[in-house]
């Protein structure tokens, strides 16, 4: 397992840093004076909302170190990056910009009136993450299949001290509202690790890219879209839970508490689990190799336990209690319904690992409909973990949306391993059909 943990630590490195960022933003804005209105306005609303425009660019990753293998293949795929890109980055506009928020996202998330208009500020400031991320997403998918994975962390250190920066600069030295620094640093960070991203991989695009191609094959056309349509369905429908369980909470009692520890409590899930979200790209690169099969889905076990363990520690022991009052500055009755619900997610570091090992086995033998099929169950059983506890009205309708995510992540799991179960025994066999 010592080439595998060659290949993960270097984006697992990445995605724990990007872990770090949103508990770091909550953080600050937790300090920051109304700290409920402000945190419920960028953690309930705009994260969840910018985090569901985004979501179809999200695996530009997964597609660049599958389908990158040479320069005409990779002008194909950046070509259509930059059309999804403008595409998102237009909605999100008609969003932020226009009518269309007050008269559909403001009801349909049943939005309290103190936080509709910092909320829209939020929204108008993340214009620009999507396409900064379809692009570095993009590039970065390149850089790993040249083998250049430290470059990914090292962007991601950029991301991270960028945001830092911003962050101590509105806390200290602007009189803004909590939300407009988080949005600002969100942004300006994420612009900060495209541009260094970008600079990175002009030499691999003039030299390897061009003079040591992988293969001759450029998947283009219909094959494109059949290969990425059902891959970018899995963050699409996974993160449009992002704003219906935003609408489930405000739906439910103590909407306004609720809200302001969603921040939080999904930044230290996240935190943890996003570890696991990079070791999709590992076993791309891993499973074509004779007899890594087991290697890898060991490595996925062992891993997975290990960040399970960790939030299990934080979440029944009293390091809870300091890591909400003391890293995250809440409130004491945000610190005690924090404390009291987080253990209620510790299965999902483990369940993200399995997801990623057999959503890499599916990307690499082309199968890529399974894993929309697996979301789209995630779906239907999140969505109707909130439908109900909206009839049953828990005290805090928070606990109903980390049971959802929870139940929802297992089920997702469990449907990957059934449809992985017949790549298991064998090597990705090349020139599978896309999408079959």
């Amino acid at each position: 397992m010592s080439g595998i943990f060659r290949s993960w630590w270097p984006l697992a490195l990445s995605w724990l840093l990007m872990g770090i960022e949103l508990p770091m933003i909550a953080g600050v804005v937790a300090r920051l004076p109304d700290q409920e209105i402000q945190l419920a306005a960028f953690g309930g609303v705009v994260f969840p909302l910018s985090l569901m425009i985004e979501a179809p660019v999200i695996m530009m990753l997964a597609a660049s170190t599958a389908l990158s293998t040479n320069h005409a293949a990779f002008t194909v795929l950046r070509r259509f990056m930059v059309r999804l890109a403008a595409t998102m980055t237009s909605l999100h506009v008609l969003i932020a910009f226009t009518p269309v928020y007050d008269w559909v996202v403001v009801p349909l998330l049943d939005i309290p009136a103190d936080v509709v208009g910092p909320a829209r500020i939020g929204l108008m400031i993340t214009t620009p993450w999507t396409w900064s991320i379809a692009d570095r997403r993009f590039h970065q998918g390149m850089l790993i299949r040249f083998n250049h994975r430290s470059a990914v962390a090292i962007g991601t250190g950029v991301r991270l001290l960028t945001t830092c920066s911003m962050l101590l600069v509105g806390w200290f030295l602007l009189d803004v509202p909590g939300v407009v620094v988080a949005a600002g640093s969100l942004v300006i960070g994420t612009f900060s690790e495209t541009v260094y991203v970008r600079l990175r991989s002009r030499s691999v695009v003039r030299g390897p890219l061009r003079e040591h191609p992988v293969n001759d094959k450029v998947t283009s056309g219909m094959g494109l879209l059949k290969f990425y349509i059902p891959l970018a369905m899995t963050p699409l429908l996974v993160l449009t839970m992002q704003p219906i369980g935003t609408a489930g909470i405000d739906r439910m009692p103590n909407a306004m508490v609720s809200l302001a520890v969603w921040a939080p409590l999904n930044g230290l899930v996240f935190m943890c689990r996003s570890v696991g979200v990079a070791y999709n790209e590992v076993v791309i690169g891993h499973c074509a190799e004779e007899g890594s099969h087991r290697s890898l889905r060991r490595f996925a076990w062992l891993f997975g336990g290990i960040f399970t363990a960790l939030l299990a520690i934080v979440s029944f022991t009293p390091l809870s209690v300091l890591w909400f009052e003391h890293v995250m500055g809440l409130d004491p009755e945000l610190v005690a319904l924090s404390s009291s619900t987080i253990w209620i997610a510790a299965l999902i570091p483990l369940l993200t690992f399995l997801q990623s090992l057999y959503q890499g086995i599916l990307v690499s033998v082309h199968r890529t409909r399974y894993i929309t099929e697996s979301v789209v169950l995630y779906l239907f059983v999140t969505l109707g973990c909130i439908i109900a506890g909206v009839y049953i009205e828990p005290e805090y309708g928070v606990t109903a949306v980390l049971v959802a995510h929870t139940a929802g992540n297992l089920v997702q799991a469990g449907w990957l391993w059934h449809r992985c179960r017949p790549f298991f025994t064998s090597a990705p066999r090349a020139g599978s059909s896309a999408g079959s």
